[in-house]
Formats: C-alpha cells, structure tokens, sequence
C-alpha cells in the first residue's frame, strides 16, 4: 500500500511540473512573518498569496495608475512681513520687535 500511495503522489507531482515552477526568491524577514501571518489568517499557503499578488501586479493595469493629482489651492497672503535673507529682520518679526 506505501508504494502504491508514493506512485500517486509521484504521478500527480510530475502531471503538475507543466504548471508550476520552483524557484528561490530572497524576502526581508519582516515581509516574510506579515505573509505568513495573513497565509494562516486567510487558510492558505503563502506560495497561494505571492502568487495572487504576483498576478495582480503583472496584470494589464494591474498598478495603480498614477491619477493626476488636483493642483493646490492657491490664496493670498496678504504679502512678505520680512525677507528671510535678512538675519537681524527675520529676529526681529520672530521676537515681535517689529
């Protein structure tokens, strides 16, 4: 029965070598503990989260398109009170000596 159970599993592993490929990627440790995290907080394997999120990466606009951002709002001071060029006059608006 053991040898009948490892053929299967032999059979099955080498029917999924078309579909899938191992490699080694190199993760930053505090990555690596949030995916694991969230792979058992969701019930799945972090291979399963890499590569969903892989997916929506390559995917045609799958990034977040930059969206123009609105300009500033634009306002009138009311002007300079000092030109900050000049030290003793920028002190003196500081300090209220003027």
């Amino acid at each position: 029965m053991f040898r009948l159970i490892h053929l299967k599993l032999t059979y099955s592993h080498m029917v999924c070598m078309d579909f899938h490929m191992k490699t080694t990627l190199n993760i930053d440790d505090t990555v690596m503990n949030r995916l694991r995290r969230e792979a058992a907080r969701q019930g799945k394997t972090m291979s399963e989260l890499v590569e969903a999120a892989l997916r929506l990466l390559l995917q045609p606009g799958g990034r977040k398109s930059k969206a123009k951002l609105r300009p500033l709002p634009r306002f009138r001071s009311g002007g300079h009170l000092v030109d900050i060029a000049d030290r003793d006059a920028l002190y003196d608006a500081m300090e209220g000596r003027r």
